[in-house]
């Protein structure tokens, strides 16, 4: 039986474990409850390679471990779910696993529409809220329908919130900052520049923001013109280098130059050799693709710094699927990569080659440029590639981290995406793995990020991405 004391009881809905199977060990004291019709769902979908199934049985085998050695005396007192450490380092969970071991179900109304199981999961919840009165019983799921037919019933329910990166996507990270007013007075005393191979630099004893990041990019509204990125942060002491403009074409990227400032700062991080991982978040037409490709031309084909681009995206259908697509991994991937294809036709047809001179390049680049599929990434290490994965929204933050530990000595990763625009069921702007991505690595001296705001892809898309 259930103990009657002040932790909290929270029932777990199927997807919860299909979305996050660690999400067992993330109640911290508090007491979960899994009613038997959960396991029979998650024993249905555990079947395929997908995500969803690889979750599934990672669930099932987490409640093996859990339940392995004990009776049914043991089984009914509640399991200790700090007998797995998914902690990290933090106080691991310390409540109690309960499993539906008797029948428990309250009469709910027959009109109520869903299907069985939802059904079976609300009748139990209320029995369990009815059963044990002194303690706040909580519905976890991420089905919001089911979530909304709790709230009519009078049940207690929530999402689950443990991968939500941020309260408000508004929140993240933009990359880019101005210098606050007086910075240059204030700061003159104790202001040195010097160069370095036909690089400024600026040393600071403090700051430049309360809040500041490795890489972070930065610009003056006092002296015009002047951009800078965080070159190094040590203790008492701030360094800056000033952006390399490629607004000219003196310093343009595959024959492309910059149009505003985001994109020169991300030109700035796509060229930087230091910078392992590049995050670009930005809505439609601000550039994204087209920066992230130029920049890896740039190179892997004049400066020879990687050996090939790999491109990949997950693969979410905006519309009804098209089926089942024939030829290679590269041929399937062909109709996902469009967007990519065609900023790739904008960066071979220069106006002064002809088209045999086009068409040799087209060649020459297809070679060099690969389209990989996600469902072969897994056990993959990738040396000395330039990897840029594009539509980074749709992927959670597990996918996110199986991509980007396949990087090997050499490699450069450029991540892409519109938190805007998610297609996958049960993510949001504020659990995307970007978003995670955007949130964990801004603190490390490798990697930096540009929010892009501007659209420059024709007038008639600006307009229609602001009044639409």
């Amino acid at each position: 039986m259930l103990p009657d004391n002040a932790r909290r009881l929270f029932v777990l809905d199927t997807n919860v474990l299909m979305h996050d199977p660690a999400a067992l060990f993330r109640f911290k004291e508090h007491d979960l409850f899994v009613p038997m019709a959960v396991l029979e769902e998650l024993d249905a979908g555990k079947k395929g390679a997908s995500e969803v199934a690889r979750n599934a049985r990672q669930a099932s085998r987490f409640i093996d471990e859990l339940i392995d050695g004990r009776d049914s005396a043991s089984i009914e007192n509640g399991l200790e779910l700090c007998q797995i450490d998914l902690s990290n380092g933090g106080a691991p969970a310390s409540g109690k696993l309960f499993l539906q071991t008797q029948h428990l179900s309250e009469p709910i109304p027959s009109t109520l529409p869903g299907s069985n199981v939802d059904n079976t999961i609300l009748g139990m919840t209320l029995s369990l809220q009815n059963r044990f009165t002194d303690r706040v019983v909580t519905l976890v799921s991420k089905d919001i329908n089911l979530r909304i037919k709790a709230r009519i019933l009078g049940i207690h329910t929530e999402d689950y919130y443990n991968d939500k990166v941020l309260d408000d996507p508004n929140l993240l990270y933009a990359g880019i900052a101005a210098l606050p007013e007086g910075f240059w007075e204030k700061n003159s005393r104790n202001l040195r520049s010097w160069q370095e191979k036909s690089r400024t630099f600026y040393g600071l004893e403090a700051k430049p923001l309360p809040e500041c990041y490795p890489h972070q990019c930065l610009y003056s509204t006092e002296a015009e013109g002047f951009e800078a990125l965080v070159h190094a942060i040590e203790p008492g002491r701030t360094t800056l280098i000033v952006a390399t403009d490629h607004r000219r074409d003196s310093n343009s990227v595959w024959s492309i130059t910059a149009r505003n400032r985001e994109q020169n700062f991300a030109f700035n991080l796509l060229m930087d050799p230091d910078i392992d991982l590049v995050t670009l978040v930005g809505a439609a037409g601000t550039g994204k693709t087209l920066l992230a490709l130029a920049a890896g031309l740039q190179q892997t084909m004049e400066a020879k710094r990687y050996r090939e681009i790999i491109i990949t995206r997950v693969t979410v259908p905006v519309g009804e699927d098209i089926g089942f697509l024939p030829g290679t991994e590269e041929e399937k991937m062909a109709p996902w990569m469009g967007a990519l294809l065609d900023n790739l036709e904008v960066l071979t047809s220069g106006e002064n080659s002809g088209d045999w001179a086009r068409a040799a390049t087209a060649d020459l680049l297809n070679k060099r440029i690969k389209l990989r599929s996600l469902n072969f990434m897994r056990g993959r290490t990738f040396l000395n590639r330039y990897l840029i994965i594009d539509e980074a929204q749709n992927l959670t933050s597990k996918q996110m981290k199986t991509l980007i530990t396949r990087a090997g000595p050499g490699s450069k990763i450029a991540c892409l995406g519109n938190i805007g625009q998610i297609d996958t069921p049960y993510l949001t702007e504020t659990t995307s793995g970007l978003t995670y991505v955007v949130d964990r690595f801004k603190h490390w001296q490798h990697s930096g990020h540009v929010t892009l705001l501007r659209g420059e892809r024709s007038r008639l898309a600006d307009f229609a991405s602001e009044t639409l």
